[in-house]
């Protein structure tokens, strides 16, 4: 074709209309982290609980041998992009000096009161090339003002203090657990709040927004980012990044966070996050009680592989480092995913489809799927939502994981899929699924072929489009 009449097709050739909700920017950048840890560290690790009272004495937090070094260092070799940190717990117990209350690291003897841990991490991410992020509780069990107006200030002013001081960070986390018994500067006594209007959580993640515009806001509803709606690490098979939060806020009971709704009117992904221990802090109990790697594995592809990002829960021990049994199960986890996905089988195939948006027209050909590049897709033209792409592999391949994602700038719009292999002259279907978003992982049953069929059999939209297609075989 020459020039002049492709330029005029390319012009006369738009990409497919976005669907729904769609992602910005830092969101687009925050599915791309996957996989990241929690470092859930405070009072609580040495007395023993999970949930501190608030009255505990700042000297019981004197870890032995703390070395965020280490943390940053066994994130990093498990294959996280990020660790954050409980800077603050519901016993508001502060792991930096903050200027906002006395019972923070600066009253304890840990360091003659000169430690920092949050300073500390922030460091040794970036020495390890990790993101560093925060979890600052919005209910504090000792501070005094807790329930009136004036704490809400107080959580704020250490929001930013934390923010400007460590920053930057790549997500800003709380959760729903608000209002209580607790110790409130002596007053022993219950308080409760509205969690519907308290915080006035709008304006704190406005002001989130100003200081650090890169950060993803993490709570029951997001904005950013939200809860998968449990602790065990798993999404939903079918599973949309989408939903209406509508005036709903943290804490509230909120149904169907794990599916999200298709017809959503906000883009806010989901992050599943669960711990290495029964517990989320350190409990030396707990030390033959650390997830197997094989169960490391299963959480893995029910979060991670079904569009979700995980969150990996790894509380030091009470010498500040993470303990022997946990590194063991992490770096055997971490062997088993490099070994499964060190090739992309279908590299160097040839693949084809009869459904393509436009001739000669690259930013839609079928190739596309198989550069690994999100950027890139292929596209079917408007009014064609079920289509398939065919692959003819450069020699017999055992198969048995398929890793498929979306070109999610454009929205999400797969509703259901099926793969096929050629044997025996005819197209053997082996494997269907649903969603696939930011990505989906599927473990199928081992099969051996040259050839692969994948069918895309239900669409949002007025067209279908696909950013990746790659194939691997677990050792």
């Amino acid at each position: 074709m020459p020039i002049q009449l492709l330029l005029v097709a390319l012009a006369l050739t738009p990409p497919p209309a976005p669907v729904g909700a769609l992602p910005s920017e830092a969101q687009i950048r925050w599915h791309e982290h996957e996989f990241y840890g929690f470092i859930h560290f405070t009072t609580n690790t040495f007395t023993d609980k999970e949930w501190g009272y608030g009255d505990e004495s700042p000297d019981i937090f004197n870890p032995s041998a703390l070395d965020t070094d280490q943390w940053a260092r066994v994130a990093s070799e498990a294959g996280m992009t990020g660790l954050i940190l409980t800077a603050k717990h519901h016993d508001g117990f502060c792991l930096w000096p903050t200027q906002h209350t006395a019972h923070s690291v600066r009253s304890s003897s840990w360091r003659g009161g000169a430690g920092d841990v949050v300073g500390d991490l922030a460091t040794s991410c970036r020495a390890h090339g990790l993101r560093f992020g925060v979890y600052l509780s919005p209910w504090d069990r000792n501070h005094a003002a807790y329930a009136t107006p004036a704490y809400v200030d107080v959580y704020r002013a250490q929001l930013a203090e934390l923010i400007e001081t460590y920053g930057p960070v790549f997500e800003v986390w709380h959760d729903g657990a608000n209002g209580g018994d607790g110790y409130y500067g002596g007053a022993r006594e219950n308080r409760t709040i509205d969690k519907a209007t308290y915080y006035d959580w709008p304006s704190t993640w406005a002001m989130i927004e100003r200081l650090a515009p890169d950060a993803i806001v993490f709570s029951d509803v997001g904005p950013g980012c939200r809860w998968v709606g449990n602790e065990h690490g798993f999404s939903a098979e079918t599973s949309w990044q989408t939903i209406s939060p509508g005036n709903l806020m943290p804490g509230m009971d909120i149904k169907g966070l794990d599916t999200g709704d298709p017809d959503g009117t906000h883009w806010i992904g989901v992050e599943a996050d669960v711990s290495i221990r029964p517990g989320w802090f350190y409990h030396a109990s707990e030390d033959d009680k650390v997830k197997t790697p094989e169960q490391l594995i299963e959480i893995w592809y029910g979060s991670v592989g079904r569009g979700a990002n995980l969150l990996l829960n790894i509380p030091p021990d009470r010498r500040g480092l993470i303990h022997e049994n946990d590194i063991a199960s992490l770096t055997e986890f971490r062997r088993i995913l490099d070994a499964t996905f060190e090739e992309d089988l279908l590299r160097g195939s040839s693949i084809g489809s009869q459904s393509v948006r436009a001739a000669h027209d690259a930013r839609f050909e079928p190739a596309n799927l198989l550069d690994s590049n999100p950027e890139t897709y292929w596209a079917t033209p408007d009014g064609i939502t079920a289509a398939a792409v065919e692959l003819t592999l450069s020699e017999p391949r055992s198969i048995d994981v398929i890793k498929l994602r979306e070109h999610i700038r454009l929205g999400q719009r797969i509703e259901s899929f099926a793969l096929d292999y050629w044997a025996d002259g005819q197209w053997k279907e082996f494997a269907q699924g649903t969603t696939i978003g930011p990505r989906r992982i599927l473990r199928t049953e081992r099969i051996t072929t040259d050839r692969l069929r994948l069918r895309i059999t239900g669409c949002r939209g007025d067209a279908i489009v696909l950013a990746d297609f790659s194939a691997y075989c677990r050792p």
